[in-house]
């Protein structure tokens, strides 16, 4: 948001989701809203589209409309031929990038499969803290909101873990 503010826009939509999900409300609302001679800034291009493809139809959509595209950071600007070379190199950079990082992943994933390690995240109650709630509780020391608490995780994980004790 700071890169932005010196571009002075007066209209700006701000993500909430991963941009490689395909559902993106907030990319929906700016698609729809501009009309000719708008010019969308954008901080990065990889904050429009992470796939090439979807970063080359959203700008193709864009110039249909009379839109010029704007990246401050990769100084991009698709008004001008060397804008338009420029946009296409960096947008098949991050295709690369992103691609790159995918692979990084997944070979790190199949390591630790290869270990034994299951793609999770670990437990954040040790056992001696599940027996030690279970006791207090048992006992009526304490109130599960006041334990959670005293435990230092959230009410939603003490709970999840009493129910899958209370499953098996």
């Amino acid at each position: 948001m700071d890169a932005l503010k010196p571009a002075k826009c007066t209209r700006v939509y701000q993500k909430k989701a991963s941009g490689a999900k395909t559902e993106r409300p907030e990319l929906m609302k700016l698609l729809d809203n501009p009309r000719e001679g708008d010019v969308v800034i954008v901080w990065n291009l990889d904050r429009l589209a992470r796939l090439l493809l979807q970063l080359i139809d959203t700008t193709v959509l864009l110039n249909e409309r009379g839109v010029e595209l704007h990246s401050p950071t990769e100084d991009i600007n698709t008004t001008t031929p060397s804008g338009k070379l420029t946009f296409h190199i960096f947008a098949a950079l991050a295709q690369f990038e992103r691609d790159i990082l995918r692979q990084r992943v997944n070979a790190g994933l199949k390591a630790a499969r290869r270990r034994g390690r299951v793609g999770r995240r670990s437990k954040t109650l040790a056992e001696g803290d599940l027996t030690k709630a279970r006791a207090l509780l048992r006992y009526g020391a304490y109130i599960k909101v006041q334990l959670a608490a005293e435990l230092e995780v959230s009410r939603r994980t003490l709970w999840r873990a009493l129910s899958q004790e209370a499953d098996t």
